[in-house]
Order: structure tokens, then C-alpha cells, then sequence
């Protein structure tokens, strides 16, 4: 096969890879599966995908077609080939605006198709809450949903037609066709031929038509997943007295890759909705009584209808970021349910919020149902997204499981059902938690189980065959939009009947009759408990590590954390920071989601002396610029910068270092030395020459210019800096970290002269490293003990008055972070991280509290755009620098929407990360600077941002504090 697979992947325009790196990235989706594929394949054209079929073919091996992975029932983990679409096949094709359709291939993410439509005033509809990453091709195959199908309907309901290619490599486009159409394509000598005949033959019986109308869930439930879509395909006007078009694009649709591998999509648009929005919250005191009252409500034009529960809602309490997102919360609910209106005009939509509150006030079911809009729906809904974020963000091994959250019926049956479902938790011993689609009659809830036990494993199919009986008990739908995959595919005979599932066996059988077609999923599935991530009952690995990671019991259960949903996917378009690499690359290999399942794989797997001695995990790490954004907006907090430093050190311990690599890491050592001399140092980087040896011998790149040596460091400034303007208002410590003081040391002095103006006793420390660089390059041994001189000091310095501000962010702000995993005396740690803050952070407060008087800066005019540091969006946030530069009160601050700079430390300077840093500075933050005017001023408080627009785009920019000192007057 080895040979076989060579002879491909020379003939492929795109590429094709066979190593233990990429089997392990694509081993997992987001499902509890594992399955480590024999190769990874990305097609840039059909032709590409055509050799992929005929591979498959010859070789008796699959295909499994993948987009951005964020499957939860395993559809996209396979032992075949795994065809990730989400690289080359990302093209809208194009736009008819008169018949409000769109054509694009499968790898187009749908909040980005929505971006492109917007202008046209145009929407696709369905929206999974993965809608920022996830893709159409995938949104295809599963039949997804979300929030709005109640009014927009299903991906279904969409497809006009799709291109796709069969098991023979033949390509065909499946759309609207009559009895007439279908009987030319039926005496076609070709495999299309032979699957028109076939279906023909089977549904022209109207026993077959009356026994799938019978066995499947019923047709008022509009997400339905479940097994093929015989049912939609029937009840066409082929077969039945019915103006339902026949097309098969809409068997394909929810097929999950089984059938053909689609490489074109079109679909039916609609009118972005009416601006004018409201929010009705609806209280209930019993879970009954919010179920009895869904089907008034549904009788008005609602666009969403959500029901959250007391469990999530109560995650979400004593929470510093959402308990504020609560306020619109009446007493102790128990059960919420979200009901959103849009009109036209204003008192169109006064109009259905008086109909929608007259039909609550008339049940009486409810207590309290306050009127939410503009930003604060937005908040409601967030706090939705929050709690069940944080209810799955469970830490150790026992976590909620995707195996029975998707089972939808018909509205009628909703509290009958949900009443026997929660008898049956109880016999399980599970707390039932509902989340759900109420108005879609869709319930989500998972199981809390360890799957890593065989008695969780066991629990975990009892309960999923339980369920599945109900749900047949009330002719529902086992999968109402997360698909059948390797979960639930084993009980699609129970839902629909054997009989139908040896029609769908049948369908499989003319479409894919060598099973090459993503195989064990629908037809012959693979036993739902088996391929699991976790052996059963296997003995845990120990992994010793110099940082702590207690907080996730230990670091292999830091990467099992991640439980694949993609977060870390999404584009520079959609916005946030994390994994500016895969911004850049579009990789799976430089996403968190990514180094998590390697890292995982690797540490579970490895049995030598050094369990991070790993190739494929350098090669997972090696473009992670440790922004830190994963900490923060991957929901279930995988810092994998952190991560990142651990791995540096212990590879270090057996495949030693790189001359770069000591050189950035121990900087502070060789700054300190330069400063004695900066004038010679300055004069040795900036020779042309000299700097050439230099940048060749360090592992610079060449295009780089050297940082220079500040002509006299802060510590010597400091020396002759008079303190005349001290006025004792409160007594403060400025830690002048290495950066600020040898590279930066007017920005240094800037703050020391801004704080002495403002009326603070500085007390500054300014002989103490913060270890930063030597944290970025896994030098943690000589970086704890920094760690404990610098508590050890600032112990004697720093107290719940005297607070500790500094000015670099990733140096003050490492107090509040890796501190906390290296330090000796943990609560001498935490002590100063409760008191350590960003100059901006504390500034802002004394601004807001009455310290600092806007009077003392000027009334000049200025306009500012700022880009903040990475690890300050992660760690603090990005408003107290915007609040800092507009306390001048002409000042216009605005905020670049940049993500990271590409430059993160020494990332850059070096050689063969400069391309891709580039890359990155070029997807926001270059543009966005090229487009401001000179006049404009640029602020950058980081000191490896500011040296990164002024390579990337030859502006000057300056640290908010410097702006703000020449604002004092």
C-alpha cells in the first residue's frame, strides 16, 4: 500500500499525507471516536478527487470526506483516506441575485457565505451554533439546522442542487426533475442511470411508499435525520398527487459523505430578516408548565423559540463575565424560554409583542416575561451559549457525552415525552438538563460518563438504546440535526423499521456498491461503543511536568479537555485572536484543536524515557506563537501556550537546544551586556556587514531589522530622574521589565513621569527579570527561579494598598499566569497576581474612581487607532486601553480589530517562522494600518507589535502611555 499511496500522491495537484502526524490530527472529530485514517488528502480540483475514488477503488479502501471536522456522532473519523475539503474547495462561485440562489463548493464556512451576502441583502438561514467555522459541505451532509428553523427550515429545505461525483468516478448534478426527466436518465448506460432506475423501481410501489410514510418520524418534525431521506423522496410528485419536485440532492442532503462526494453546492437564499427585533424571556416555575405553553407560542411568528433549564442558568451565577449577562433573570426559574420577534417597522413588532404577551398572560403558565432588545438579546443569547459552554467545560474524566442530545418530536408530544425521558435519567441515576429547541421540538441533553471506564462504556449504550426506544415510541427523530454517524447509526433499524433500513441498505448498495463511501456510518455501522478515543480501564499514563497543570489534573488531561468543536478554526474574518497560525496556514496542524489531539496521542501512546521526545509534536508546536488566546476563547480553556513551554522544556532534555534558541530565550542576559555598550551594540546590528554576520549566526531573518540597544538603559535614566512631582495621592510599585529597560527605556521613563505627574509615589523595580523570554522557550528551570526571586521581593513591596503595575503586557501580565504554575509558594504567588496589573488596568481605575481629573491633559484633538497585545486580550481585556487613550476628552481612540501581529516575541525575528508571520501581520493588522492616515496616530503597547508594524508597513507606532504622558499639560 506504501508504494500504491506514493504513486498518488504523484499524481495529485493537492497533497497527500501518510505520516503518524497527520493520522493523529484527523484520528478524532468531535465527537468519542477515534480511528487513525491510513492517509489525509487535500484535493485542489475533481480531477484530484477523481484519482481518489479510483484509489479507493483498487485498493479496497474509503474515502471519508471532512470539512471542518466539527461532527459530534464521529461521521468524519475513518480508517480510509481523509479528504479535508476545508483548504482548496472554498470558492463562491457565484451569486443570481433575481432568483436568490448562491453556488459554491463544500468548503465555504457559512458565517463567511452570509458576509459575502450581506451587501446583496441576502442570507443562507440555517445556523449551527458552530456557524463561524463549520461549512457548507458539512452543513450538507448533516442536514444542520439551528436556532432559526423554525422560520427558515432545514439545509434541506435549501438545496437546489448539487455536483458531486459517484463511486465510478462519474460526475453528475442532482436537482429538480420530473417523471419525464427521470425516465431519459433511466435508460442511461451509466451508474446514475442504474441509481435513477433503482429508486424508481423501489418507491413506484405504494405498499413501499405507505410502509416508509408509517415507520418514519413524522413529517411535521422538521429535523429529521434519521437513516436516508426515503420519506422526502417518496412524497414527490413523481410518486404521489403532490407538487414536490423529485430531487435527489435532497437524499444526498443528510447522507453525512455516504452516497457521492459532493464538489458543488446551490442553494435558495432568503431576505436578510426585518432589522426591527425584540425578545420576549418567558419564567416558568415548572418544567411543565414552559412545555404546555410551546405550542401557543409557536402559533406566532416567532424566529426563535429556546428553552434553557435552572442547571445552565445557574453555571452561569458567581461568574465574573456572565453574571452581569443575568440581569433580565426574575427569582430562581426553572425552566427560560427565549422567544424572539422581527418586524418590518417598529410598531409592527409593538403589534406582536402585545399578541405574544396577551397569549402568555392568557395561559398563565408563566410569571414573568420582561421585553429584551438591541445588545440585549445578544447577551441572552450568550448567556445561553454560556452556560451549557460552562456546564461542559468539566474538568478530570467523567464529562457530558454526545450520544443522546439530538433526539426531535412532534410539538404535541413534547411534554409527554420529555416527561418519560426524565423518568428514564432517573433510573440512570442522570441529572436530566434541558437545553433546547423548544419550538422545534428538539431536546438537547448529554449523559455526564467516563468513558475511559467500561462500566461508563456500558451505561453509555444502555442509555442510547433507551432512549432510542422512546424516541420511536413517539415516531421521533433519533437525530434531529447532529447526525447519525458511529452513535447513532445502529438504531436506525429501531426508528424507521427493518424494512425501510433494507431499503436504505439498498440505496447504499446502487450508490456505493464497494463501500468507499465514508463506510460504518448509516448502512452497516460500526458497534457505537467501540473505536472509542479512550481504551477502557487502561492504566492512565503518569506524566511528570515542571509547571503545574492541577488546575486540569495534569497535562494530558489539559489536551483531552478539548473535545474537538473547532473554536480555533475560524477565520480572520469572523474575528478573535486564537491560532493566528491557522489564520495563516489553514493547517490543522497549528490550530489548538490540533496540537490537543497530538499531544494527546503522543503522551497516551508513548512508552520511552521521555514521553514529549516526539517529532509530531515539534512539528504540532513549532508555529504556535504562545498568544495565549486559546486560554481565553477556546471554550474549554486548552492552553495550549502554555502547553507549548512544558513540551519546549522536556524536548530540550533529550535533543538538546539551538544557538537561537539560547539566544532569545537568555536575551535578558545579552541586553543587559549591550547596554553597557549600546552605541558600539547598536552600531554592530545596523552595519550592513556586521548585522548580515549577526542575523546568518543568531537565526535572524535577513529582512528583519535588530531591535537597538536604548542609549541608555531606564536603570541610568532613572538615576538622575528627580521625583519633584510626588504629591503621596497613593503609593504605587513600577516594574521596569528587561524589555522596557533596555530596549524601550523611554517608554519606561514616559510611565515613571506620568505616574510622578499624576501624584504617585513610585517605588520602581527595576532589576528583576520577568522571565518571559526564557517562559517562550522552555527554559523553566532558570524561569522558576526568577519566578520565586521576583515573588520573593515583591512579597516585602506589594500589598492590598501598594499595588504592582508594569508595562510590557507579556511581562506583567506572566505574574497572573505561568506564575501561577511555577512558583514555590503558591499563595505568595497568588497574593501578588491578585495585585499585579497592566499600567492601563490600573490607570483606568483611578480614573473611574475620581483619582485622575481629565483636566490635566489636553483638549487638542487627536485621532488613534490601537492595537493591543495578544496575551492583554487573553488576560485582562482590550477596553482599558481604549478607556485610557480617550480620558483626553478630544482624543478618538478606536481599536484595530487585528488578532495577533505575527511577531509574538522572537516568533518573528526568526528565520524560518518570517513568511508566516508576515502572513499574519498581512490578514488585518498591515491593511488596516495602510488604510489610516499619517496624521492618525498608531498605539501598540506591546513592544514586538510595535516592531512588526514598523516592518510590516513603515509607521512608527507608540505605547498608549507615551501618548498619554505628551497629553499631560
Amino acid at each position: 500500500m506504501t508504494d500504491a499511496l506514493q504513486i498518488l500522491s504523484e499524481r495529485l495537484k493537492g497533497e497527500l499525507y501518510t505520516d503518524e502526524l497527520h493520522q493523529s490530527l484527523y484520528a478524532t472529530d468531535a465527537s468519542v471516536y477515534r480511528m487513525l485514517p491510513l492517509a489525509v488528502a487535500f484535493p485542489r480540483s475533481k480531477q484530484d478527487i477523481k484519482e481518489l475514488i479510483a484509489f479507493a477503488n483498487a485498493n479496497n479502501t474509503s474515502l471519508i470526506p471532512r470539512a471542518a471536522g466539527t461532527s459530534l456522532a464521529g461521521q468524519c473519523v475513518g480508517e480510509g483516506i481523509v479528504v479535508d475539503v476545508s483548504k482548496y474547495f472554498t470558492k463562491i462561485i457565484s451569486l443570481n441575485e433575481a432568483t436568490r440562489t448562491v453556488t459554491l463548493q463544500p468548503g465555504v464556512v457559512r458565517d463567511e457565505l452570509n458576509m459575502f451576502l450581506k451587501p446583496h441583502g441576502l442570507f443562507f438561514g440555517p445556523n449551527t451554533s458552530t456557524s463561524n467555522r463549520c461549512m457548507i459541505g458539512g452543513m450538507v451532509g448533516n442536514n444542520s439546522s439551528g436556532t432559526t428553523s423554525i422560520k427558515y427550515g432545514v439545509t434541506r429545505d435549501k438545496i437546489i442542487s448539487v455536483k458531486a461525483l459517484l463511486s465510478n468516478g462519474e460526475e453528475v448534478e442532482f436537482k429538480d426533475l420530473n417523471k419525464e426527466d427521470i425516465d431519459v436518465k433511466r435508460e442511461e448506460d451509466s451508474l446514475e442511470g442504474n441509481i435513477y432506475q433503482a429508486i424508481f423501481d423501489s418507491l413506484s410501489s405504494e405498499k413501499t411508499r405507505k410502509q416508509i410514510y408509517d415507520e418514519f418520524p413524522k413529517p411535521e418534525i422538521h429535523r429529521r435525520n434519521t437513516g436516508y431521506a426515503l420519506d422526502v423522496i417518496a412524497n414527490t410528485s413523481v410518486f404521489e398527487n403532490t407538487t414536490n419536485k423529485f430531487n435527489l440532492s435532497k437524499l444526498i442532503c443528510g447522507s453525512e459523505g455516504t452516497l457521492a462526494f459532493i464538489t458543488e453546492i446551490t442553494l435558495q437564499l432568503d431576505e436578510i430578516p426585518p432589522r426591527e427585533t425584540a425578545m420576549l424571556v418567558a419564567h416558568y416555575r415548572t418544567l411543565t408548565d414552559c412545555l404546555n405553553d410551546v405550542n401557543s407560542v409557536m402559533e406566532r411568528p416567532l424566529y426563535t423559540c429556546e428553552m434553557i433549564d435552572d442547571v445552565i442558568l445557574n453555571c452561569t451565577k458567581q461568574n465574573k463575565k456572565y453574571d452581569s449577562y443575568r440581569f433580565f433573570v426574575k427569582d430562581d426559574p426553572k425552566v427560560l424560554l427565549l422567544l424572539e420577534l422581527k418586524e418590518t417597522t417598529r410598531q409592527k413588532l409593538l403589534s406582536e409583542i402585545e399578541e405574544l404577551t396577551k397569549g402568555l398572560n392568557s395561559s398563565g403558565l408563566s410569571y414573568h416575561h420582561p421585553v429584551l432588545q438591541g445588545e440585549e438579546i445578544t447577551m441572552a443569547m450568550e448567556l445561553r451559549k454560556a452556560g451549557l459552554g460552562l456546564l461542559g467545560n468539566m474538568i478530570g474524566d467523567r464529562k457530558a457525552v454526545a450520544c443522546i442530545e439530538d433526539t426531535a418530536v412532534a410539538l404535541e408530544d413534547l411534554p409527554a415525552f420529555i416527561g418519560e425521558f426524565t423518568g428514564l435519567m432517573d433510573t440512570f441515576k442522570q441529572k436530566a438538563v434541558y437545553y433546547a429547541h423548544a419550538g422545534a421540538g428538539e431536546l438537547h441533553l448529554r449523559p455526564i460518563l467516563n468513558l475511559k471506564q467500561k462500566e461508563d462504556v456500558v451505561l453509555f449504550r444502555a442509555i442510547t438504546t433507551a432512549v432510542a426506544q422512546l424516541t420511536k415510541k413517539y415516531k421521533g427523530s433519533f437525530s434531529g440535526e447532529h447526525g447519525d454517524g458511529i452513535v447513532r447509526s445502529e438504531f436506525i433499524p429501531t426508528i424507521i423499521g427493518e424494512s425501510n433500513y433494507e431499503l436504505v441498505r439498498q440505496i447504499k448498495e446502487i450508490f456505493d456498491p464497494n463501500a468507499i463511501f465514508n463506510p460504518g456510518k448509516i448502512v452497516d455501522p460500526k458497534p457505537m461503543d467501540k473505536a472509542l478515543r479512550y481504551v477502557p480501564d487502561r492504566q492512565e499514563p503518569s506524566i511528570e511536568t515542571v509547571m503545574n497543570f492541577d488546575d486540569s489534573e495534569g497535562i494530558l488531561r489539559l489536551a483531552e479537555k478539548c473535545n474537538g468543536s473547532g473554536d480555533c478554526r475560524k477565520s480572520t474574518a469572523i474575528g478573535g485572536t486564537m491560532c493566528p497560525s491557522y489564520q495563516a496556514t489553514k493547517n490543522e496542524k497549528d490550530s489548538t484543536r490540533g496540537r490537543a489531539n497530538v499531544l494527546r496521542e503522543v503522551l497516551t501512546a508513548t512508552n520511552n524515557g521521555n514521553s514529549f521526545n516526539s517529532p509530531q509534536l515539534q512539528e504540532a508546536f513549532a508555529l504556535c506563537i504562545s498568544c495565549k488566546a486559546c486560554s481565553s476563547e477556546c471554550p474549554s480553556n486548552v492552553d495550549m501556550s502554555t502547553a507549548k513551554a512544558e513540551f519546549q522544556y522536556q524536548y530540550a532534555k533529550t535533543n538538546g537546544r539551538k544557538r537561537s534558541e539560547y539566544l532569545f530565550g537568555k536575551s535578558s542576559k545579552y541586553n543587559r551586556i549591550a547596554a553597557k555598550f549600546p552605541r558600539i551594540s547598536n552600531a554592530l546590528f545596523t552595519n550592513k556587514t556586521t548585522g548580515k554576520i549577526f542575523k546568518n549566526w543568531s537565526g535572524i531573518a535577513s529582512e528583519r531589522e535588530i531591535p537597538l540597544i536604548s542609549t541608555k538603559s531606564f536603570s541610568k535614566v532613572f538615576q538622575n530622574t528627580s521625583n519633584q512631582y510626588v504629591k503621596k495621592l497613593k503609593e504605587v510599585v513600577l516594574f521596569i521589565d528587561e524589555f522596557s529597560n533596555y530596549l524601550d527605556a523611554s517608554i519606561a521613563k514616559d510611565a515613571y513621569e506620568l505616574l510622578l505627574k499624576l501624584g504617585y509615589n513610585v517605588t520602581v523595580v527595576d532589576h528583576l527579570d520577568s522571565a518571559r523570554a526564557l517562559l517562550s522557550k522552555g527554559f523553566l528551570e532558570e524561569a522558576k527561579q526568577h519566578c520565586d526571586t521576583n515573588i520573593k521581593y515583591l512579597s516585602l513591596n506589594v500589598s492590598n494598598t501598594i499595588p504592582l503595575i508594569g508595562i510590557e503586557p507579556s511581562a506583567i501580565l506572566g505574574f497572573r499566569d505561568e506564575y501561577l504554575r511555577l512558583a514555590s509558594d503558591i499563595n505568595a504567588a497568588k497574593q501578588i497576581a491578585n495585585r499585579t496589573f497592566l499600567i492601563e488596568e490600573f490607570l483606568v481605575s483611578e480614573m473611574k474612581s475620581g483619582a485622575i481629573n481629565s483636566s490635566l491633559f489636553t483638549e487638542e484633538e487627536k485621532q488613534i487607532k490601537i492595537h493591543v497585545h495578544c496575551h492583554q486580550k487573553a488576560l485582562s481585556n482590550q477596553k482599558v486601553t481604549f478607556d485610557l487613550l480617550n480620558f483626553p476628552k478630544n482624543y478618538q481612540p478606536t481599536i484595530i480589530p487585528s488578532g495577533c501581529c505575527g511577531m509574538a516575541g522572537s516568533f518573528g525575528y526568526e528565520k524560518q517562522n518570517y513568511e508566516v508571520s508576515m502572513q499574519i501581520g498581512e490578514l488585518k493588522l498591515f491593511p488596516a494600518i495602510r488604510k489610516t492616515s499619517e496624521h492618525i496616530l498608531i498605539a501598540a503597547n506591546g513592544t514586538s507589535c510595535r516592531h512588526q508594524i514598523k516592518d510590516g508597513t513603515q509607521r512608527e507606532a507608540l505605547h498608549p502611555i507615551t501618548i498619554l504622558r505628551r497629553a499631560l499639560v
